[in-house]
């Protein structure tokens, strides 16, 4: 047998294996594709059949049941990863048949299944080797098991935690050592409302040194105090995102820039509390930053991007509704930072048509622009440079969609550039200017 066929038979794609051969040999089954012929009961079918099996994703298989997890389970003692993103028909009764037989699992990918806290503890607690765990969009997730987490998963690299509504702070570590107050007068005890605010700090007594990606986005309970006790127990944290935490304060953006040059990506938006004194603390300490996402921070203004402009390795920029914005925060990010690769400034509506000129004229790596809802850029001619607008979107959101990516970009710039020579020549003679969608140069 030829060493491609070999490999085509330890990797199968979206579909299930056919030959015996196959089954023998399969390492990894991929279905990230719904398809009628790949169903639950068929997985189900085929899994006692493939026993060298290292990793499984059934994100095409949004039908998979606990009875086909359990199978798995059963006969598949190698398995290290293990991908049910979506499979709403998995529950605790699965995922605790996979605890009990403990697979050497390493990643583990368990967004939008409904768990509760007792499987979620005992993932924790079993597999000891998992490098990565997401658990993005589970409604009845608390702080119960999160804790587990944070005691027991050591070797995480990555935690997704998303859209966990009932997340609060007690689900993290605390930055402050509680000992006994040495104060002579003691306070009331606090009145807990639920039963979850009884829980004690979490005091940990290691470090997570290995987490580099914490998804937190729209855990909409989590406070300042939390971010606090994360930097401080993950103080390597290089991939942070807190979109929709809407009750992080400057103070969470101070204690984020405490991980200095390890943090390559911060994502902020809809943190509408967040002010220019923030961005300009983070950006003068994390020096490192690639990518970040200011969405819907309404309080800033182009103090911010001026000091988010002088970071080296800055390629990627959201501000999509700072609308405080204004060009001079465009024309700088176009003179000081050359890496810039991708730029959303969507419904910034005081930024004119003439400074996104200036900026594609001097960035050359910029690949994305995004200008939708921005009025200058409904202009006669710019339309046409658009990528398409989805089809989903009404007729009013399609007419003011505009976003220019790859080629287009260039083909924008060069657009502009006749344009301004004409302006220039019709100046020159004494000749009104007349803005037009065609690339003629004539003046008339």
């Amino acid at each position: 047998m030829e060493l491609s066929q070999y490999e085509d038979m330890r990797r199968i794609i979206d579909r299930l294996p056919i030959t015996e051969s196959e089954r023998r040999c399969v390492r990894h089954l991929v279905i990230r594709k719904q398809s009628p012929s790949v169903r639950d009961e068929l997985v189900g079918s085929e899994l006692p059949f493939c026993r060298q099996l290292e990793s499984v994703v059934l994100t095409g298989v949004p039908d998979t049941s606990d009875k086909t997890i359990v199978r798995l389970a059963k006969d598949s003692p190698t398995l290290q990863g293990l991908d049910l993103t979506g499979c709403r028909y998995v529950s605790d009764v699965g995922i605790m048949e996979l605890v009990a037989k403990s697979p050497p699992l390493q990643w583990l990918q368990l967004s939008g299944v409904l768990l509760t806290d007792p499987a979620v503890s005992a993932i924790a607690k079993t597999f000891s080797k998992l490098v990565e765990l997401e658990l993005c969009d589970e409604p009845l997730l608390t702080a119960i098991s999160v804790r587990d987490i944070w005691s027991y998963s050591r070797k995480l690299r990555t935690l997704m935690l998303a859209r966990c509504p009932l997340l609060t702070d007690k689900a993290f570590p605390s930055a402050f050592n509680h000992t006994e107050s040495s104060s002579s007068e003691k306070p009331l005890p606090h009145r807990p409302s639920t039963w979850l605010d009884e829980l004690p700090p979490l005091i940990l007594h290691h470090t997570a040194e290995n987490l580099r990606v914490l998804d937190l986005s729209y855990c909409v309970k989590i406070t300042d105090e939390a971010i606090e006790g994360v930097v401080v127990h993950a103080p390597r944290i290089q991939t942070l995102a807190l979109a929709g935490c809407a009750n992080l304060t400057d103070r969470a953006v101070k204690s984020i820039s405490k991980l200095g040059e390890h943090l390559g990506s911060l994502t902020l938006a809809h943190v509408s509390l967040v002010t220019d004194n923030a961005i300009v603390r983070l950006a003068r300490s994390c020096t490192k930053l690639g990518s970040i996402d200011l969405a819907f921070c309404r309080q800033l203004t182009d103090m911010s991007v001026f000091e988010l402009a002088g970071l080296e390795h800055l390629h990627r920029l959201i501000l999509v509704r700072v609308h405080k914005l204004t060009d001079n925060a465009v024309y700088f990010l176009a003179d000081h930072t050359p890496s810039l690769e991708r730029l959303h400034l969507s419904y910034c509506d005081r930024i004119s048509l003439k400074s996104l000129h200036h900026l594609m004229r001097n960035n050359d790596r910029l690949q994305h622009l995004t200008a939708t809802g921005v009025p200058a850029a409904r202009r006669t001619g710019v339309s046409r440079f658009s990528d398409p607008p989805p089809e989903a979107l009404d007729p009013d959101q399609k007419a003011v969609f505009r976003v220019f990516s790859g080629k287009n970009v260039e083909a924008l710039r060069k657009f502009l550039d006749k344009e301004k020579e004409r302006r220039q020549q019709a100046e020159a003679r004494n000749i009104p200017f007349v803005a037009r969608s065609d690339d003629s140069m004539d003046l008339y």
